[in-house]
């Protein structure tokens, strides 16, 4: 199993950048960060200094999206990189919750993120691309210059898109139930397209807090600074049942439950601990969707995941234990389960 580190790219970039390179020093093969302009720095500006300050970390944006970058400069950004440091980049991709919405806009539609996933592609690693009507190369890229494309997804279209045509699958939350529903989802739909299913890598991406034992007190301190994720897939939980309605053989009821009580949400405090409208999101959503507790909890609970099939395990950085995190990591859960 490979673990990721994933970040926001508040300032100062500086921070971002030293937490990255803690990362790679423990173990980490992989490093995120979140993509809404409005809402944090440009992340692409500070992997360039994350790529040139580390080694061996494979950087990228989980996730960006279709509609905020013009697909081109999407894929001469990747290019760029790849060309500077190795072919060290990874895209993932979804439909922009959060860039899309604080821009007044609405999310991507499934058939653009297809479009976009090819064309990116297809451009970054030097080949021709069909943008609008409008055969265009981009003549520099050299040859073997290579971009995996991952695409982020939760409801049975989506599912279906990423295992028939994206290089790997990010599922946010750290469900063990949930992840074997949905990789399923995605290994068939690769099998339909006639793909080989072990070509999708899976990557399950989630907050993670160790705590010094099992204590109430401990336990409670971890889950509030957690249980801002519930909020933040609530978000693409609502958009699933106002879809497909709360009781759907389309989409899992123990992800569409606990949104009953949902309400309003502000993006400006989007993916932090603390945030005031996740108050809906009970402790069991917490446990189940993330990981908390001792380390040997985190072992136990990813090597479940690891059965399930999963490849990566990124972890979600943002509480008040970030460097803590990343050290317990290093020194107990990854030499448990990188081999």
């Amino acid at each position: 199993m490979d673990f990721g580190l994933v970040l926001q790219t508040d300032p100062p970039a500086s921070g971002v950048v030293e937490l990255m390179k803690r990362a790679e020093r423990n173990g980490f093969t992989y490093g995120w960060t979140f993509d809404s302009a409005v809402l944090w720095q440009e992340p692409f500006v500070i992997y360039s200094q994350i790529l040139a300050q580390t080694e061996r970390l494979i950087v990228g944006p989980m996730v960006t999206n279709p509609g905020t970058r013009t697909w081109e400069v999407t894929a001469s950004t990747f290019a760029t990189l790849a060309d500077m440091f190795g072919n060290r980049v990874i895209c993932g991709i979804g439909r922009g919750d959060s860039a899309m919405r604080v821009a007044g806009r609405k999310p991507n539609a499934l058939a653009r993120i297809e479009e976009a996933m090819h064309v990116i592609r297809e451009l970054a690693e030097g080949r021709e691309a069909d943008l609008g009507g409008h055969l265009i190369h981009i003549p520099w890229i050299k040859e073997g210059a290579r971009l995996p494309v991952w695409m982020a997804a939760y409801g049975p279209k989506a599912l279906a898109l990423t295992g028939a045509k994206a290089d790997g699958f990010i599922l946010q939350l750290a469900d063990v139930h949930l992840t074997e529903w949905m990789v399923k989802a995605v290994k068939d739909a690769a099998v339909a397209a006639g793909r080989d299913p072990g070509d999708v890598r899976i990557c399950v991406a989630a907050p993670a807090y160790v705590t010094e034992d099992d204590s109430p007190q401990a336990l409670a301190h971890a889950r509030e600074q957690c249980r801002w994720f519930g909020g933040m897939v609530g978000n693409h939980v609502a958009d699933l049942v106002a879809k497909y309605g709360h009781h759907s053989s389309a989409v899992p009821e123990e992800l569409t439950e606990y949104i009953k009580a949902r309400m309003d949400y502000d993006y400006a405090e989007h993916g932090k601990a603390g945030n005031r409208h996740t108050d809906f999101v009970p402790d069991e959503i917490v446990d189940r969707f993330c990981l908390i507790g001792p380390a040997e909890r985190h072992i136990e609970k990813l090597s479940a995941l690891k059965a399930l099939g999963v490849d990566q395990f990124a972890l979600y950085d943002m509480h008040d234990a970030k460097e803590a995190t990343i050290d317990a990591y290093g020194a107990t859960v990854i030499p448990a389960l990188a081999g």
